[in-house]
This record gives structure tokens, sequence and C-alpha cells, in this order.
């Protein structure tokens, strides 16, 4: 089985967001970069699969140079080769269509991904990926099992879970629990070294999006403190302060 994750290059989710003076670029400056958290389950779940059924891994990012150690790392987790598309992504339209035409020419059995990216958080990516190869999609994906060319899904729904079967090739949109995180050992961060990398140009120059601004949400009012007998004071604030009465 041949098997394609895409995984985000996104900043540690411990991070202090910031951005340049003129409110238009992120500010990486002295920011950790990792694998995104729902692509980590995805990784995993594809290295879980080509381990009990053989075939390959092949992890795959939009984005410039900076990206490459974030690829490294996946090689290391257990992917065989890499690709990196040579674009700054700017958009879930941009990314997919850069994704699918990596797909059209290698013809993936399937395609994982996380659910969304933590940066954006759009979960757009894998519909549109579907929608240009034809083939379905399926988000958010909590269990995966392929038997021959048929896979069993489970995805959250509202109030429950469903249960789907699905001819491959297929795009799957996946969070937890579909497989636990893996770490890096170091034979695999030493063979990550020589495994190969590709870098391919973008085969879409324009994209559909600007920013305007980036902003900060507002900071916090400060916090009032009531003596906890002091029910009535309680009451005033709410009802003609928060006005939430």
């Amino acid at each position: 089985m041949k098997i394609l994750v895409c995984i985000t290059h996104v900043p540690d989710t411990t991070t202090k967001i910031s951005f340049t003076p003129d409110g238009k670029e992120f500010n990486a400056a002295g920011v950790t970069f990792i694998i995104g958290p729902y692509d980590d389950f995805a990784l995993a779940r594809a290295i879980e699969l080509k381990e009990a059924q053989g075939g390959s891994v092949t992890a795959l990012n939009v984005g410039l140079a900076e990206t490459e150690p974030t690829l490294r790392k996946a090689l290391a987790i257990g992917a065989d080769d890499a690709i990196r598309i040579n674009v700054n992504p700017t958009d879930a339209w941009q990314v997919a269509q850069e994704i699918a035409a990596v797909c059209k020419a290698e013809q993936y059995d399937l395609i994982l991904m996380g659910r969304e990216s933590i940066d954006h958080n759009g979960g757009q990516v894998h519909g549109m990926v579907g929608e240009l190869l034809g083939i379905p999609s399926v988000a958010p994906v909590m269990r995966l099992d392929v038997v021959g060319g048929l896979a069993t899904v489970s995805k959250e729904i509202e109030g429950g879970k469903e249960v789907i079967e699905v001819n491959l090739p297929l795009v799957a949109g996946c969070q937890e629990p579909i497989a636990e995180w893996k770490i890096p050992n170091m034979r695999g961060i030493m063979g990550a070294r020589t495994k190969p990398l590709k870098v391919v140009e973008p085969t879409v120059t324009a994209t559909s999006t600007t920013v305007q601004q980036f902003s900060l949400p507002p900071a916090k009012g400060a916090c009032k403190m009531i003596a906890a007998d002091n029910v009535a004071e309680l009451v005033d604030l709410l009802r003609n302060e928060a006005k939430v009465l």
C-alpha cells in the first residue's frame, strides 16, 4: 500500500504568538516549530499500516526550506521518503491544489492528514483534495482499518459516531484516538539524515487570498474579588456592570 501523509509545520503549542509591526505576518523569530499534532496522529497510523501490511509512507509538506527539519522528523518517525513543495502556503485552496498535483503524478492508495492545522484551524484541505482527485474524503477520522482495497472508517458525528466502508483511494482527516504518537528513536534520527527528501516546484503561482491584518485578542480584564458572604455586591456587579442578569 502506497500512503501519503501531509504534514503541517506549525508553532509549538506553548508558543507565545506575536506578529510583525505592520500586522501582516506571524513573527517567527525564536519560535520552535513542530509537526501539527493532528498530523502526528495521521503519520502514526500510516506507520502502523505499513508495518502490518507492507508498502511505503511518504511525508509531504507545502512550505519553504525552513520546514525541512519538520519533514526530517517525520522521516525519523518512520516515513520512507519526503516531498517538499517549494512555496509559502497562503490559503487552503493553494495547499490543496499542490497536494492534488503530487497525488495525480504518484497515485497513492491512501492520503492521510490531520483533521485541521493548529495555526489557522481551517479543516478544509482534506475535502478540497478529495474533490480535486475525484475520490472520497472523510473527516474527522478516529479509527481507520484497511483490508485489501476497502477501508473501514469510524468518524465523529453530532451526538455519536458513524462507521463507513470506503473503497480506496481515500483522503482521511485524522484525529485521536486513531493511533498513539510515535517518538523518534536515535536509530530513526540517524537514518532520517540519509532518507530521500525531494523538493518540487509549485504548480500554482497565484493565490486567492491576501492578509489584511493579524491581531491578538483583547487582553483579559482585571478580576474583581468578592467576599463569599457578600451576595448583594455580586448580584449588583453581574446586573449593572457585566449585564448578564
